[in-house]
C-alpha cells in the first residue's frame, strides 16, 4: 500500500488502470490526488488492490462552490468511466461520493458528477441511493437529477446496495450519461443531462464528507476506462 498524499498535495497517484469495459490491464497510468476548496481537515488517497481508498473532509459538493478530495487526471474528449464504489462511511446523511467531471481545479468549478449516498434515506424528494449533480455555471448554485417522487418504479430502480453500488460515467460529445449495475455487466440508465464542457476536463473520484471537523472514507474497486 502506497501513501499517495504529501503535505504539499502535488505527489502522483499511480494507479492500475484497466482500458476497455471488458479489455485487460495496461500499464499504470499517473493520476494526482489532492483537496479542492481547502476543507478544514485535508484529504489522502491511498493505492489498494484494484482500487483506491479516499479520505475526505469537506463541507459538501454543491451550491456555488465545492469542498472535497479529489483523485483524478487530465483527459481529452470523449469517456466511459466505471467504478464500483464498496463502502461509504457515514458522517452525515449527505455524505457523497462518485465519479466526476471537471472544468477545473478550483471550488466553483462547472462539473457533473454521479455519486451515491451512504444508504437509501429520504433526502428532500429523493427515495433512492444515487443522484446526478451538476454546476453549469462557475460559482453559480449545483442541481440535482434524481426519480420523480411521482414515479414509484423509478425511486425503487436505484438503491444503493454496497459493497455492488456500480457506477458509470459516459461522455459523448456534449451529452453526460449515467448508470448503474448491480454486477458491472448489466447497466440500467440513471440519466443524461447536455453540457458543454472543454475538450480537456478533470475526470476522476470524488469524496466529501458534508459536514466541517469529520472525515468519510470512499472505497472505489474495479476502475475501469475506456476513452
Amino acid at each position: 500500500m502506497i501513501k499517495l498524499i504529501s503535505k504539499a498535495l502535488q505527489a502522483f497517484l499511480i494507479l492500475t488502470f484497466f482500458w476497455g469495459l471488458e479489455s485487460q490491464a495496461q500499464p499504470q497510468t499517473n493520476f494526482k490526488a489532492q483537496d479542492i476548496g481547502k476543507p478544514a481537515i485535508k484529504g489522502d488517497a491511498q493505492i489498494v488492490t484494484d482500487g483506491v481508498d479516499i479520505k475526505a473532509g469537506g463541507e459538501d459538493i454543491w451550491m456555488n462552490s465545492d469542498q472535497f478530495h479529489f483523485v483524478y487526471k487530465q483527459i481529452a474528449g470523449d469517456f466511459d468511466f466505471v467504478a464500483r464504489l464498496e463502502s461509504l462511511e457515514r458522517s452525515h446523511l449527505y455524505t457523497k461520493a462518485g465519479l466526476m467531471a471537471r472544468e477545473n481545479l478550483t471550488s466553483g468549478s462547472r462539473n457533473v458528477m454521479f455519486l451515491a449516498f451512504p444508504g437509501n434515506d429520504k433526502r428532500n424528494n429523493n427515495l433512492g441511493g444515487y443522484e446526478f449533480q451538476y454546476r453549469l455555471v462557475k460559482g453559480k448554485e449545483s442541481k440535482a437529477i434524481y426519480p420523480s417522487m411521482t414515479d414509484s418504479v423509478a425511486q425503487a430502480s436505484f438503491p444503493a446496495n454496497y459493497p455492488d453500488v456500480w457506477m458509470r460515467l459516459k461522455r459523448s460529445g456534449a451529452k453526460f450519461s449515467a448508470y448503474t449495475s448491480a454486477d458491472g455487466i448489466n447497466w440500467v440508465q440513471y440519466t443524461e443531462f447536455v453540457m458543454e464542457m472543454p475538450k480537456k476536463i478533470y475526470l476522476g473520484m470524488a469524496a466529501t464528507a458534508h459536514i466541517k471537523g469529520a472525515t468519510t472514507v470512499a472505497k472505489f474497486r474495479n476502475l475501469q476506462m475506456n476513452q
